[in-house]
């Protein structure tokens, strides 16, 4: 790491100078955030992370004007990594600072895009991802969700990290927090749609009513950004009742909740529910349920609230 510190020091103070392997910087405007990339082959993306795509890429060392900058993707090339991504609009797009000749990891000076951070409180992608790795596919489709997803956490009083813990496991195996996601494969009307995968009419149509919009007349509104993550809320507190379930530690419920069969799936949200804890706590408590009752083994998707309830009496124990 000193080594990767030092050899960007020794870049930031040649391109200082106006110098490079191509030769002197272009002259700019002297109240523009100016700075020097370096290396070969640098890509110039249409948003902060490695899966967007393409737009342009810099023959060499290139004098990059920029206005400010995004927290992306980690970046780690053999001068240091971060994961600030410069915006530069006569590019028409993001340049990792990675590439940025400087000795920081973020850019000195330059402003956040956006101006704000995100409320105190709220899921970050570098939360999701550190929580479910490999599972987040799509990191700029997940981050363009997550404004609206976190406005429905705070409306579902979704505020505590196994309330979040619990609320992101589920949806993570739903739809890998891509609120446009269509199960694959399903050609039904009322099949899954969005963050929760909604589906069937018994679904569909109390959705919404609930939201006032024609869910069974359109239900591709069910994946716009709009309407998925407000129906994922109210799935989890109107269809059902889960915020008690993750209070408990009891994924056992939470999946039954949900309406698929107990099988090892079970076991894989389980998993993820507790690195969902343990990023968000530091640690993972004692005395979390991953199995169900053999009441609610079965497929529970088609039961009203008040039947799904009944059947959590059912037996006690676990799940």
């Amino acid at each position: 790491m000193l080594k990767r510190r030092i050899r960007r020091l020794l870049i930031a103070t040649l391109a200082l100078a106006g110098l490079t392997a191509a030769g002197v910087i272009t002259a700019v405007p002297a109240n523009a955030a100016v700075f020097q990339t370096y290396g070969t082959g640098v890509n110039v993306r249409a948003d902060a992370y490695v899966s967007s795509p393409v737009v342009r890429t810099l023959p060499g060392p290139t004098s990059i004007d920029v206005d400010c900058q995004k927290e992306g993707d980690l970046v780690t090339v053999s001068g240091g990594s971060s994961r600030w991504w410069a915006h530069v609009p006569a590019l028409g797009g993001y340049v990792t600072v990675a590439y940025v000749a400087i000795p920081e990891d973020k850019l000195p000076g330059v402003a956040e895009c956006g101006g704000t951070n995100p409320p105190s409180g709220d899921i970050t992608l570098a939360q999701v991802q550190a929580m479910f790795g490999t599972r987040i596919a799509n990191p700029s489709l997940v981050q363009t969700g997550l404004p609206s997803l976190n406005q429905a956490m705070r409306d579902a009083d979704i505020n505590t990290p196994y309330r979040k813990a619990a609320f992101l496991a589920t949806l993570v195996h739903e739809s890998r927090l891509e609120y446009n996601i269509r199960e694959i494969g399903d050609t039904r009307v009322y099949g899954g749609r969005g963050y929760i995968q909604l589906t069937g009419d018994f679904n569909y149509g109390p959705a919404g009513q609930y939201f006032g919009i024609d869910l069974l007349g359109n239900p591709e509104l069910a994946r716009s950004l709009q309407w998925s993550a407000p129906i994922a809320r109210w799935y989890w507190t109107v269809a059902r009742n889960i915020n008690p379930f993750a209070d408990q530690l009891n994924m056992g419920k939470v999946n039954a909740a949900i309406g698929y069969p107990a099988g090892a799936e079970d076991l894989r949200r389980c998993d993820s529910f507790k690195n969902a804890i343990r990023v968000l706590t530091g640690s993972v408590p004692g005395g979390i349920v991953c199995t169900r009752s053999k009441a609610l083994s079965g497929d529970t998707s088609k039961l009203t609230r008040t039947q799904f309830e009944a059947l959590t009496k059912v037996g006690g124990g676990l799940g």
